[in-house]
């Protein structure tokens, strides 16, 4: 062999390559919990910064600081716990009413035809009536006694029962209950065992959704000749400009929506365990 195919061969022979282990820097993931806390920490930040330094005087809001010793004093006087446990009493009795009703209106509308037919438009119709404007005619009707504050709010829960159990039972999947018609499911066992499962998710759409609707419409009903509860404290409020008191039933109004909330998104966690969802990236 010459030399210049020793040459040849030996620029044929494969380089040895260093592989370096390559260094990743792990970013920190922090917790959900943390994350769902920092939106309502930096709204409270920012608060507290505009009150100490005067951009929000105490005449216009009370500063965090004021509003938490207010709070307190409320809490050891009992006014403040007095007032939850009256206003939460109307609106669990008008959440049972209205719940009630929408439930009854929304399985005769979603599993009859005839039902719907009698139903559906009417409740659609109902339903962009305002609020405030119907005070005056529940005055009338009911007096100015517990009964308005409770049909106020017992209106205000029924409409979103009604429509998501509605639109919950009409999109059951027809393969379903055809399915369930092949295993020789007939009336109540088919409603049973494929439409009310199916249904489900919706109604417990509707139920958050009722019960946060139903602690907006209490601030309505509470206007209405209130001699308790928290609306009456914010009534009094008002009328001698005391922001701090104003700030401490309003708190307290969204504390109560999201415990209730909360309630129901444990409940749904738990009712819902059997059905595989998307949780989010």
């Amino acid at each position: 062999m010459t030399a210049t195919s020793e040459k040849v061969v030996a620029s044929r022979e494969p380089e040895l390559v260093t592989i370096r282990p390559q260094h990743t820097t792990r970013r920190w993931n922090p917790p959900r919990s943390v994350r769902r806390a920092a939106g309502p920490l930096g709204a409270l930040v920012l608060w507290w910064l505009l009150s100490a330094t005067g951009v929000l005087p105490k005449d216009v809001l009370a500063g965090p600081g004021d509003v938490l010793g207010k709070a307190w004093d409320m809490i050891v006087d009992g006014e403040l716990p007095t007032a939850i446990v009256v206003s939460a009493q109307r609106v669990f009795l008008g959440f049972a009413i209205g719940a009630a009703l929408g439930i009854v209106i929304a399985l005769l509308a979603g599993l009859f035809r005839l039902g719907e037919d009698l139903i559906d438009s009417t409740v659609g119709m109902f339903r962009t009536l305002p609020w405030v404007g119907l005070i005056p005619l529940f005055i009338i009707w009911f007096g100015i006694n517990e009964e308005p504050k409770i049909a106020l709010v017992a209106l205000g829960v029924l409409f979103p029962m009604y429509f998501n159990i509605y639109a919950g039972i009409r999109g059951v999947d027809a393969q379903l209950v055809e399915a369930g018609r092949v295993l020789g499911l007939k009336g109540w066992r088919m409603i049973r065992h494929v439409v009310l499962p199916g249904a489900l998710p919706g109604a417990l759409v509707g139920l958050r959704y009722a019960l946060g609707t139903a602690w907006l419409a209490l601030v309505w009903a509470e206007q209405v000749n209130a001699s308790q509860g928290i609306g009456y404290l914010m009534n009094n409020a008002q009328q001698f400009f005391q922001t701090d008191v104003i700030v401490v039933c309003l708190i307290t109004y969204a504390i109560l929506g999201l415990v209730c909330d909360l309630i129901v998104r444990l409940a749904t966690k738990y009712l819902l365990s059997w059905r595989a969802s998307f949780e989010g990236a």
